[in-house]
């Protein structure tokens, strides 16, 4: 497995369009264990193919599973410990989206140590195939459902600041921009 670079906005080719897969094979299979240990060594819990560049339709997601025993011990400033819980989504579709929205404050490995408020369907159903190219279907919610629709807008060259006014996306990009210029100064 292979850590990737990871592009970042206003970098266009975050804004193509991913082409679908046509079948699962052995080097798709590595281009998305390479994508996991990119996004684990990032950190974050979602990464979409053309994030590091490559224009298919795929997904990985890991929102780990706590582990058991794992509480806070009443000490809220410790974080639950997680077992790695790695889901795979090739050529995702969603298939039904609840009319009750949600607000979720959101970021993105490509829009880094920026966040905001973002509103979506609090339910999706998706329709995808597995890590083994087998077709399945997921009912999602919480987490799961605003991780897979903000990872699925990846894959329409959409950012999660895309949902954003004019204004609010012009200034997240203003300060991405002022810190890689910080990086590259310093």
């Amino acid at each position: 497995m292979a850590k990737l670079p990871i592009l970042v906005a206003p970098d266009p080719v975050l804004k193509q369009v991913s082409q679908p897969v046509a079948e699962v094979t052995d080097e798709l299979r590595r281009l998305m264990d390479d994508m996991l240990e990119t996004m684990y060594a990032a950190p974050g819990i979602g990464l979409a193919a053309i994030q590091i560049g490559v224009a298919k339709r795929i997904i990985v997601i890991d929102l780990g599973k706590d582990k058991p025993g794992a509480d806070d011990g009443g000490d809220a400033e410790k974080k639950k410990e997680k077992d790695p819980d790695p889901m795979y989504f090739v050529n995702p579709e969603i298939v039904w989206a609840s009319d009750e929205l949600v607000m979720c404050e959101e970021g993105c490995l490509s829009v880094p140590d920026l966040y905001e408020e973002v509103e979506r369907p609090a339910r999706v159903k998706v329709r995808y195939l597995d890590y083994h190219g087998k077709s399945q279907e997921i009912d999602c919610e919480g987490m799961l459902a605003t991780c897979i629709q903000h990872e699925m807008d990846h894959l329409e060259g959409v950012l999660f600041i895309d949902h954003l006014s004019r204004l609010k996306r012009e200034m997240m990009l203003k300060k991405l921009v002022k810190a890689r210029k910080r990086e590259s100064v310093g």
